[in-house]
């Protein structure tokens, strides 16, 4: 069995995806939460100067999304086909360019608010009528199981309820998809127990 280690700040943030899989497949890891006030001694000896980062077996993996396909995979969330997968990577990596889109460094608090306002008055419901008309009668975003493209959504809708609350509300599909990850019981056990952070 491999030994996976875990690197990433005390938040959910970007580690978040790689713990979903780790507890929706019960794959046991090490979870290593780095303070801010530690960040600046500990930068120089991660790859690249970024986190989240895993070490498996001694070697190291950078890039959020490199790291929870890795483990998706392995957990068996990718998909049953070759469409399936390419399907669920790019719902993954739609998702994850509207997060981009988020000013999360911006100091001004007034341009943070108008920037993060503007992202959801004007982009974010042409993204989720998409999502919303894709989902269908379907159960899950691909196929007929869970992929950690759900995943995902459940991670990306917990942060994006506290940018902007009840931004999914006319949305009732996605906010149903969002409810069966959570009663997942291994995702609910894993919400019930982790620390307890904004983002």
């Amino acid at each position: 069995m491999c030994s996976y280690k875990l690197t990433y700040f005390n938040m959910r943030g970007r580690g978040e995806l790689a713990r979903y899989i780790f507890a929706y497949a019960g794959i046991p890891y090490e979870d290593i939460r780095i303070e801010w006030k530690d960040w600046k001694s500990i930068k120089p000896s991660i790859p690249f100067g970024k986190l989240p980062v895993m070490e498996v077996d001694g070697l190291t993996i950078n890039q959020s999304l490199s790291i929870a396909r890795y483990l998706a995979r392995i957990a068996g969330l990718t998909g049953k086909s070759r469409l399936e997968e390419v399907t669920a990577d790019a719902i993954v990596d739609t998702l994850n360019d509207f997060t981009l889109l988020i000013p999360w460094n911006e100091q001004d608090k007034a341009l943070k608010k108008n920037m993060i306002d503007d992202l959801f008055d004007n982009q974010a419901p042409v993204l989720l009528q998409i999502l919303e008309d894709g989902l269908k009668d379907k159960q899950w975003f691909v196929g007929d199981s869970v992929t950690w493209a759900d995943l995902y959504w459940h991670i990306c809708f917990t942060t994006f309820n506290v940018l902007r609350e009840g931004f999914a509300d006319l949305y009732p599909r996605l906010k149903s998809l969002k409810d069966r990850v959570g009663n997942i019981p291994e995702i609910a056990e894993w919400i019930k127990k982790r620390p307890s952070t904004e983002f």
